[in-house]
């Protein structure tokens, strides 16, 4: 399997620098090419990141700024046929990330999506659950304690977290890429994604052998894309059971016993 690694971009140049830089350095051959997409920025050291790009890489300017919804969906069609990965570019991926996350979607022909570990992703976050842990000094570490403290289990998750976000192309053949229309600028269009797979019988999986550190409120952060007001209104109309079903999954806990191990293999390793 390969995917598309398709990283929006817009302003947080530093960030960006350090999101492209780590791309570079730890992608490997399963890789089918990456697709970076400036939104517009306003900051021209944006400018100054995106022109030192490795030159296979594929680099695209919107005229205007879309937002991160209709980036996104060009980000999708731009990758042809391929599965596509959308990491947003304030996230540092660590090594054999890509490699353990098309190795969970290979488990399963009817996983939609797959989301990584994180420090930063709520439902996906390590070593606390659901809370903001702080940016690690050691992605690395973290990546190889998922890998070296047990088996992967491939929890099943109510949705993927879209600081980085596989998703299958015959998934998105089948329903079609994030609403534009109805989510805008942004925020909840990946969770409405999601649930709208669901109902056509696709899984969205965590994956516990691969780590991708996300510091949160970059990039399209600072456009006011945050949760509540009218995109979580829209949400909850199409998809009443929604918040239901994401407390169930939060109460339940499925992957606490898991999370000790990875993070008791962490502090193993630093000593």
């Amino acid at each position: 399997m390969t995917a598309a690694v398709v990283v929006p971009v817009f302003n947080a140049a530093q960030e960006t620098r350090r999101c492209l830089d780590a791309l570079a350095l730890k992608l490997d051959k399963d890789s089918a090419g990456v697709i970076v997409i400036d939104d517009a920025s306003t900051d021209p050291a944006v400018a100054t990141v995106l022109a030192e790009l490795p030159s296979e890489w594929v680099a695209v300017r919107n005229e205007q700024n879309l937002g991160f919804v209709a980036t996104a969906n060009l980000g999708m069609a731009l990758a042809g046929r391929a599965d596509v990965i959308l990491l947003n570019s304030d996230t540092e991926v660590s090594t054999g990330w890509l490699e353990a996350m098309l190795d969970c979607a290979a488990s399963d022909a009817r996983i939609a999506s797959v989301t990584p570990l994180t420090n930063h992703g709520e439902i996906a976050s390590v070593p606390e659950f659901c809370r903001p842990n702080r940016w690690p000094n050691d992605p690395d570490r973290w990546a190889r304690a998922a890998r070296e403290s047990g088996p992967a289990t491939y929890p099943d998750i109510p949705t993927a977290v879209g600081f980085c976000m596989y998703l299958r192309r015959a998934a998105i053949d089948e329903i079609g890429g994030f609403d534009e229309l109805a989510f805008g600028r942004g925020y909840g269009e990946e969770n409405d994604w999601c649930c709208r797979a669901s109902a056509a019988g696709w899984r969205h999986v965590l994956c516990d052998h691969a780590f991708v550190a996300h510091e949160g409120g970059a990039s399209f952060g600072p456009l006011g894309l945050k949760p509540g007001g009218e995109a979580m209104d829209t949400l909850l109309a199409r998809h009443p059971d929604y918040m239901a079903r994401v407390r169930a999954f939060i109460k339940a806990d499925p992957f606490a016993a898991r999370r000790r191990q990875i993070a008791a293999c962490y502090q193993q390793l630093a000593s």
